[in-house]
């Protein structure tokens, strides 16, 4: 009936998803399964067209329908006036639709123009996911990013300047063990400029498939402990301005500090608290509580790892995989992170 992606953000999980381009026209990130293995296409007008025809067949009646995601990876890479088409045919078929979302790379929205932006904006374009993962231009060269921090800041700030809604995504742990200061750091100063209106964390967990296994087995990169990457958001926040950028960790089950949410010119010092009161556990209490929410996928308070009762159902399970060899536990949580992330949609990584 009509084409559908692999993915789309959290926040679009009751958007109508339509494909305007497929898969990635970067795919060499060493950190992202998604698109491995797949070609990157446009298109046609006429194509999405014809599959908005017949979601309108099937769903034309339901007055739930109030947003829209556009696919693939990057769909702002199609023309101006083919997006333009495109959101005008949407609201023809949709009319009780009251917000278009989509993905688009940095270096894609840096090349529109102020005016093509914001004529997308009158189109009904209302929110652009951005993946910065990092602000450091070493760990961005490291991943094969594609993008420079200037390309960042360019893209950034223009759709800011244009009305539309920017959430940038960034990826605690992605620079490893050597560049976790920096990129905190830098990640930091590249969102006081850009300013956007939200920022998602995404923390990095390493694919089985992944080329960053080789470089773990070289020696360039070291992976980094829930204590060492809790340490890292903490130093990202500290060096946040209080901007009203909703810093959200709620949305995605790999941020270990689910609770660490809020706009930042109201809650960075409750939120550096709730990561301070992880950092003051002492080491054991630390593994319980890593234990604890990479085996049950759920929410907990850092206060849980008090509870007398679980600590008598968890401990001995840590004793176990801490005699399986050295870093066992480190290694087992991270095996558990990496299970939850999406399959590539064949495990021919590029």
């Amino acid at each position: 009936m009509y084409e559908q992606g692999v993915i789309r953000p959290p926040s679009e999980a009751n958007s109508l998803l339509v494909r305007v381009t497929r898969n990635c026209p970067w795919n060499q990130c060493v950190f992202c399964p998604a698109y491995k293995g797949t070609k990157f296409s446009r298109r046609t007008v006429d194509e999405i067209k014809k599959d908005i025809d017949n979601m309108a067949k099937e769903y034309g009646g339901y007055t739930f329908i109030k947003s829209v995601f556009l696919q693939d990876a990057d769909s702002l890479l199609l023309p101006t006036v083919d997006l333009l088409t495109i959101l005008e045919y949407l609201k023809q078929k949709f009319p009780g639709i009251e917000r278009v979302t989509s993905y688009a790379r940095a270096k894609t929205v840096k090349r529109k123009t102020v005016d093509e932006l914001k004529q997308l904006k009158e189109a009904g374009l209302t929110r652009i996911h951005i993946g910065m993962e990092s602000g450091s231009a070493k760990v961005l060269q490291m991943i094969k990013k594609g993008i420079t921090p200037e390309d960042i800041v360019a893209g950034g700030t223009k759709v800011v300047e244009t009305g539309i809604s920017l959430s940038e995504y960034i990826m605690p742990g992605i620079g490893g063990r050597t560049l976790s200061e920096e990129h905190a750091i830098e990640t930091a100063r590249l969102l006081n400029i850009i300013k956007p209106d939200f920022i998602r964390v995404r923390t990095f967990a390493m694919h089985p498939e992944s080329p960053m296994q080789t470089m773990v087995q070289e020696g360039t990169f070291v992976p980094m402990t829930d204590e060492e990457i809790v340490a890292e958001i903490r130093l990202l926040v500290a060096n946040l301005d209080e901007i009203h950028s909703y810093f959200s960790c709620a949305d995605f089950s790999l941020n270990l500090l689910m609770q660490v949410d809020g706009y930042l010119d109201e809650k960075k010092k409750s939120m550096l608290e709730e990561l301070d009161k992880f950092l003051s556990l002492t080491e054991k209490q630390k593994q319980v509580y890593s234990f604890v929410r990479r085996a049950s996928f759920g929410y907990y308070p850092v206060d849980v790892v008090y509870d007398e009762d679980l600590l008598k159902q968890v401990l001995p399970e840590i004793e176990k995989i801490e005699k399986s060899g050295k870093e066992g536990f480190n290694k087992y949580i991270q095996h558990l992170m990496s299970y939850q992330l999406p399959q590539p949609q064949t495990d021919n990584w590029t």
